[in-house]
C-alpha cells in the first residue's frame, strides 16, 4: 500500500470493533471465533495506521458494559490481551508502535493486567503509531471519575469551582494523551450506527464513519476509504 501524506490524515482514529460474534455466526463458528480472528485483525490494521502517519489508533476492546455478556465469553475475552501480546508485541517493537491501555484496569484479572503492563513497558521508547486499547472502558464512568477527582481536589484546597475549565477536565480523563486525547475520526464496523458509551467527551467534534463490513473482515483497504472519506469533510468546530 502507499499513499501520500497530507495534512488531513486524522491525527487520532478510533474504531468500535463490532461485528466479530455475527462473523462468527454466519460461518456457523462460535462466537469466540469471530474474537479471535477479530484479534488478529487488530495487528493488521495497526501496522497499517502507523504506515499512514496516524498518531494515535484507539481500540474498543471491552466496554464497562460486556461484564454483562455470557461467562464464558468474558472469560475469552479476558485472555486475548494476554494472548496478543505474547504473539504480536515483538512485532509492534520492529514497528516502533507504542501500546497504551486506556480504562478501569485495576478491575480486570491479575494476567490480563500482568501482559498489559509488560506491553507498555516494553513498547514505552517506541516514538511510531501509538496503539490505545480502551480495555473495561466506558465514556460516563470515565466522566463520573473525572468529575469526582475534581470534586476531591476541590474539597483538598488543590482548586476552586471558579478554576474548573475544559482543560481542568481534560486532564482528568483516562485516555492521558495530552494534545492528542481529542477523536479525529471514529469508525464503527458491522453496520451499526451509535456510539455506544465510547470516548463521550474526546468525540465532541470528532467525524463519524460507519460501514457495514464486520470487524474481522475490516481491511487495509477500508481504512483507506473511511480516511479518504475524512479528508472530504470539512471539519468547522461550531464557525462559519
Amino acid at each position: 500500500m502507499t499513499k501520500e501524506i497530507t495534512p488531513q490524515v486524522p491525527k487520532h482514529v478510533a474504531i468500535i470493533m463490532d461485528g466479530n460474534g455475527r462473523w462468527a455466526q454466519r460461518r456457523h463458528l462460535p462466537r469466540i471465533a469471530g474474537h479471535r480472528e477479530g484479534m488478529e485483525n487488530v495487528r493488521r490494521i495497526a501496522i497499517a495506521a502507523n504506515k499512514l502517519g496516524i498518531k494515535v489508533l484507539t481500540l474498543y476492546s471491552f466496554s464497562t458494559e460486556n461484564w454483562n455478556r455470557p461467562r464464558d465469553e468474558v472469560s475469552f475475552l479476558m485472555k486475548l490481551p494476554v494472548v496478543f501480546f505474547n504473539k504480536f508485541v515483538p512485532e509492534l517493537i520492529d514497528q516502533n508502535v507504542v501500546v497504551k491501555i486506556t480504562g478501569f484496569i485495576d478491575q480486570i484479572p491479575t494476567d490480563t493486567l500482568k501482559a498489559v503492563r509488560e506491553a507498555e513497558e516494553k513498547t514505552k521508547n517506541n516514538t511510531g503509531l501509538i496503539l490505545n486499547f480502551a480495555f473495561n472502558y466506558g465514556g460516563k464512568a470515565e466522566i463520573v471519575n473525572a468529575a469526582r477527582e475534581i470534586a476531591l481536589d476541590v474539597k483538598n484546597g488543590f482548586i476552586t469551582p471558579e478554576e474548573i475549565d475544559e482543560s481542568v477536565f481534560s486532564k482528568h480523563l483516562l485516555t492521558k494523551l495530552g494534545n492528542l486525547d481529542d477523536v479525529d475520526l471514529l469508525i464503527r464496523t458491522s453496520g451499526e450506527q451509535r456510539i455506544s458509551n465510547f470516548l463521550l467527551w474526546q468525540l465532541a467534534y470528532a467525524e463519524l464513519y460507519f460501514t457495514d463490513t464486520f470487524w474481522p473482515d475490516f481491511s487495509e483497504e477500508e481504512l483507506l476509504k473511511a480516511i479518504e472519506n475524512f479528508e472530504n469533510r470539512n471539519r468547522r468546530y461550531g464557525a462559519l
